[in-house]
C-alpha cells in the first residue's frame, strides 16, 4: 500500500508563476480608442483650423455681439422703412383717386364748357376759328382781355397751334410816352403776338401792357396760323 503513494514536492511560489491572461476584445477596445484619439488630434493639427487662444476667443464674441447690434438695428430699420413704404403706398392710393375724382371733374367741366360755347352766339365774320365771345377792360395801365374761340368740327379735335394778335386803338395823351411791350403808330398798339394753342374750344384770359398815357377805345383779334401768316378769325370789339 505504501508503495502506491509518491511524493509530493512543496513550493509555496507555485500560485505566483500563474499568468493573467487580458481578453481579446479588451485589448482590441484599447487599441481602437488609441487609434481613435491620435486620429482626432492628427486631424485637428494637420487639417483645421488652429484653435483659437483665450484673447483671440474674446476678440471673435465682441465682433459677433457688435455684428448682431448691428443686425438687431439694421431690423428695426427695415421694419421702420417698411412702415413709411406702406403708408406711403397708401399715400398714392389716396392721391390716385383724388386724381382720378379730379379728372372726372376736368371732363365734367369741360363738357359744361362745351355745351355753353354751343349757346354763345356765333361769330358774326365766320372763319377757320370764329371768336365766339369776348371782353376787354383798360386795367392798371394795361387792356385785360377774356376770350372764347371755337373750332368747326371739320377742323378735328386735335389742338391747333395759333398766333392771337391785338391791335388795340385809341387815344394818346399828349404828356403820354409811347412805351411797354410792343410798337405804337399814332393811335394804334400792336402788343406783342400771344402764342396759343386752339382744340374744339378754348377760353383766354390774360393782360397785355400799354404805353402809359394811352387810353384803349377798341380792340380788334387777329387769329393767325403764325405771326404774320394767313388769317383763319376776326372780330373788333369795344373796350369797357
Amino acid at each position: 500500500m505504501s508503495a502506491s503513494f509518491k511524493p509530493v514536492a512543496f513550493d509555496p511560489y507555485g500560485r505566483r508563476r500563474t499568468r493573467v491572461r487580458v481578453p481579446r476584445w479588451l485589448m482590441l477596445l484599447l487599441l481602437g480608442v488609441g487609434v481613435g484619439a491620435g486620429s482626432v488630434i492628427y486631424v485637428q493639427e494637420e487639417h483645421l483650423p488652429p484653435r483659437l487662444t483665450a484673447s483671440a476667443s474674446a476678440e471673435l464674441r465682441a465682433a459677433f455681439q457688435e455684428a448682431d447690434g448691428e443686425r438687431q438695428r439694421l431690423r428695426a430699420e427695415l421694419a421702420d422703412t417698411s412702415k413709411k413704404l406702406q403708408a406711403a403706398l397708401a399715400e398714392g392710393e389716396r392721391a390716385a383717386g383724388e386724381a382720378s375724382a379730379s379728372r372726372a371733374t376736368v371732363e365734367q367741366l369741360r363738357a359744361d364748357i362745351a355745351e355753353l360755347v354751343e349757346v354763345l352766339p356765333p361769330d358774326p365774320r365766320g372763319g377757320a376759328i370764329e371768336v365766339r365771345a369776348a371782353r376787354f377792360a383798360a386795367r392798371d395801365g394795361g387792356l385785360a382781355y377774356d376770350v372764347v374761340l371755337s373750332r368747326g368740327t371739320r377742323g378735328g379735335a386735335k389742338p391747333m397751334a395759333v398766333t392771337m394778335q391785338l391791335v388795340v386803338s385809341g387815344e394818346a395823351s399828349r404828356n403820354g410816352s409811347v412805351g411797354g411791350s410792343g410798337t405804337s403808330t399814332g393811335s394804334v398798339v400792336n402788343p406783342e403776338p400771344i402764342a396759343i394753342t386752339v382744340g374744339t374750344h378754348e377760353s383766354l384770359r390774360g393782360h397785355v401792357q400799354l404805353p402809359a398815357g394811352f387810353v384803349p377805345r377798341q380792340a380788334t383779334i387777329r387769329l393767325l396760323d403764325k405771326p404774320g401768316g394767313r388769317q383763319l378769325g376776326m372780330r373788333v370789339l369795344q373796350v369797357k
